[in-house]
């Protein structure tokens, strides 16, 4: 093994609520099994937005604590690996999975990792360090390998685009299915148009008129106000909004027999009726990560049927990240990457 040059990295920590700043650290140490990565894409979102404004829940259980480094929608070229590392080579592009388990609890040998009671969440949960950073840590087991030839800038996406594409999987969707997709976040319009790839009837539901004349532009014809939404139509409604309102209304929007499938986390108390629910029989799937869908979501970004790239709305440097998650200014394209590269 042989180590790289440098010895300290740039790097942006969070040191209490709505306090950051970036400064010099010392470059992480790699272990047998781990791999040291340059990083060239972070992709920001709202669980970054939380994380500096002290409001994620986390905090409150104990299983996130200032000072910490966010960074988990992430791209990056391998700089270094561990002695014992066989999967992967220096200079490989490569991403990793957010969660990581223990590796021996149930959960994990039943690859639900980001179930297992002690798993840590890179750049959000139990102090393992994320990649808003020159260079991040992950083990071996978590790194997954993507094309070379794929740009920085869409490599960032898998993360997001594997939660999309597990939940849109998880509706079960038919060539006859109707889908209504609320939201016109990054993972609300990647999962229209994952959806898209399976049915041609989606909707989109979305709060403003300038987010209903930007998700036109990507090419969606069936793109509604929130509030004007009709009741009783969909066979699944795909959450994508993180909304307290939401999910009491998606269960009168589908028709019975119909699913739900929950991608965003509200912020306060919602309330799914439940006597709806059962009456009219419907079936609710919560999201949480899409880690069995990683290799999934490359092959589909690098196939190149959806320009992911038109959701960037902003690109920043290591130095902006601050004052942007102090102050984030709405763009129509919903996404916010750094460029570290």
């Amino acid at each position: 093994m042989t180590p790289i040059a440098a010895h300290e990295m740039h790097a942006f920590q969070i040191d209490a609520a709505k306090t950051a700043s970036v400064r010099k650290v010392q470059l992480p140490a790699v272990g047998p099994l781990d791999v040291l990565v340059r990083v060239e894409r972070v992709g920001l979102c709202g669980t970054d937005q939380e994380l500096f404004a002290g409001t994620m829940p986390y905090f409150a259980s104990g299983l996130a604590r200032y000072p910490l480094r966010p960074g988990h929608e992430w791209v990056g070229v391998i700089a270094e690996i561990g002695e014992d590392v066989q999967a992967v080579a220096r200079g490989q592009r490569v991403t990793a999975d957010t969660f990581i388990g223990c590796g021996e609890c149930g959960a994990c040998g039943q690859g639900r990792h980001h179930l297992c009671d002690t798993h840590v969440e890179t750049g959000v949960r139990g102090g393992r360090d994320g990649a808003l950073a020159e260079y991040v840590l992950v083990p071996e087991r978590a790194v997954h390998v993507l094309p070379q030839e794929m740009p920085p800038e869409v490599g960032a996406f898998v993360e997001p685009a594997s939660c999309a594409l597990r939940g849109v999987l998880a509706a079960a969707l038919t060539s006859t299915s109707s889908v209504l997709v609320w939201g016109a976040g990054t993972i609300g319009l990647l999962a229209a148009w994952f959806v898209t790839e399976i049915t041609a009837s989606v909707t989109v539901a979305v709060r403003t008129d300038e987010q209903r004349s930007y998700v036109q532009s990507l090419g969606f014809d069936d793109v509604v106000l929130s509030d004007d939404v009709e009741e009783d139509r969909y066979t699944a409604v795909i959450d994508a909004t993180g909304a307290d309102d939401v999910p009491p209304r998606a269960a009168r929007l589908v028709t019975p027999g119909g699913t739900i499938v929950l991608l965003g986390v509200p912020g306060g108390h919602s309330t799914l009726d439940v006597a709806t629910v059962v009456h009219r029989d419907l079936t609710v799937h919560g999201v949480l990560g899409g880690s069995a869908f990683i290799d999934d979501a490359i092959d589909r970004l690098a196939a190149g049927a959806f320009d992911v790239t038109r959701l960037i709305g902003r690109t920043l440097s290591l130095t902006d990240v601050a004052k942007y998650l102090g102050d984030p200014v709405p763009s129509q394209a919903p996404k916010v990457q750094v460029d570290l590269g």
